[in-house]
């Protein structure tokens, strides 16, 4: 599945009834998580049903198309899922149980309520909430695609307008010529990643930059009268704002981790557990200011794209560990210098790297030689090395990971 997205044109009447067809997609998935609380042994398809009982009450939820509420439903039925999965797997912590959503910025159509014009550079939606016809600009040429293998339209509102999304079920798969080379990148809050080859590339901090601009908008806001037109004003300046240092983080990502994916026919990183490593509170902030898990899903996308491995290894002890004689040596994050007494003098996250690739390297050369096979699609380009087995996910396309 791939994810195209376009900016909808409308006028203020279009854009009040989104914001209506969004109120309604949220009540129905919330209506969905409260049938579930109060009806023990409720499965999918109850849930399923449950819309055609809404639309009967409710002549708003009526007025949405009925595969917008189905997808509304499904949206519920995803996070019950994960719940239960949490639950039979015994992750520590929250398991995520179900809750209410308060904000929601986006509805979801699949195969009806929507059609493309002749010129396909504009959308109508068909249903009771009187959406109609938006234009559409991007990048994209729609024309050139079946509309058959559009599978679901997706409306979504943020700071800076609205924004119409198709999930289009095909693969772009581009063949390059392989490199022969291999790498492995350490990443981290001073550079942004190290290499294998002692290469590092910095930390754009584009957080930590528009930090003064933010308190500035935020400063705005606290001071307008809530409720009031400013008081509104003031909330979508800030909220533009983040979204741009969000858009900017995005990109960054994006474009290294492509960089370093046509490169090299091997990329191995470490298998970081970043909703743990944020609750550092001396860190948090930089942690997620660096972006590191987008840098990861982009290598993923990427290395299926493109046909390359990526492998995910166990990061234990691989800043400790010498890459020259395999001895530990610990060193507290402060210590930026691995210094070991077979005379190995390397930067602390360059000595990682290497052990990072050696690791990847040492259990790949069990599983197979994909990296030297020319032809190799890399339709498995993640592999989780752990201490004791290797573990393959599956890396689907999608132009768009964040959604």
């Amino acid at each position: 599945m791939i994810v195209l997205e376009f900016k909808a044109y409308g006028k203020q009447k279009q854009y009040s009834a989104i914001d209506e067809a969004i109120r309604t997609a949220k009540f129905v998935r919330n209506s969905c998580i409260r049938y579930w609380m109060d009806n023990k042994g409720v499965s999918r398809s109850d849930i399923s049903k449950y819309c055609t009982v809404l639309a009967k009450q409710f002549p708003f939820a009526n007025e949405l198309n009925s595969m917008a509420r189905q997808a509304s439903a499904e949206r519920a039925w995803s996070s019950i899922a994960r719940f239960y999965d949490n639950c039979k797997k015994k992750v520590p912590g929250k398991k995520g149980f179900p809750r209410f959503k308060k904000h929601c910025h986006s509805v979801e159509y699949k195969t009806t309520g929507w059609k493309l014009c002749p010129d396909k550079k504009s959308i109508i939606f068909s249903d009771k909430k009187g959406i109609g016809k938006l234009k559409l600009k991007g990048t994209w040429d729609l024309w050139r695609l079946d509309v058959k293998l559009i599978k679901r339209v997706r409306i979504v509102r943020r700071s800076d307008g609205y924004y119409v999304q198709f999930c289009i079920k095909t693969d772009i798969i581009e063949s390059v010529e392989p490199t022969g080379t291999s790498i492995g990148l350490d990443v981290g809050l001073k550079d942004f990643y190290t290499d294998s080859n002692g290469n590092t590339v910095p930390n754009p901090r584009f957080y930590r930059k528009g930090e003064k601009r933010l308190k500035f908008y935020q400063r705005r806001v606290s001071r307008k009268k809530k409720g009031s037109t400013n008081h509104k004003k003031a909330i979508n300046k800030l909220g533009k704002t983040h979204l741009k240092i969000s858009r900017q983080r995005e990109e960054h990502a994006k474009g290294l981790a492509r960089c370093v994916v046509r490169s090299n026919d091997l990329v191995a990183y470490e298998n970081l557990r970043v909703n743990n490593m944020v609750k550092n509170h001396c860190l948090s902030k930089s942690i997620n200011d660096a972006g590191w898990y987008k840098f990861r899903i982009w290598m993923e996308y990427f290395g299926t794209k493109f046909g390359k491995i990526t492998v995910a290894v166990n990061p234990a002890y691989t800043s400790q560990n010498c890459s020259n004689c395999g001895k530990t040596v610990k060193k507290s994050l402060s210590t930026r210098t691995h210094i070991c007494q077979c005379g190995c003098l390397l930067d602390r996250d360059h000595n990682a790297a290497i052990n990072i690739l050696e690791r990847a390297l040492s259990t790949v050369g069990h599983t197979g030689t994909w990296i030297l096979n020319p032809n190799a699609r890399g339709d498995l380009v993640s592999t989780v090395l752990g201490e004791n087995q290797v573990q393959q996910a599956e890396s689907l396309n999608q132009e768009s990971p964040r959604l």
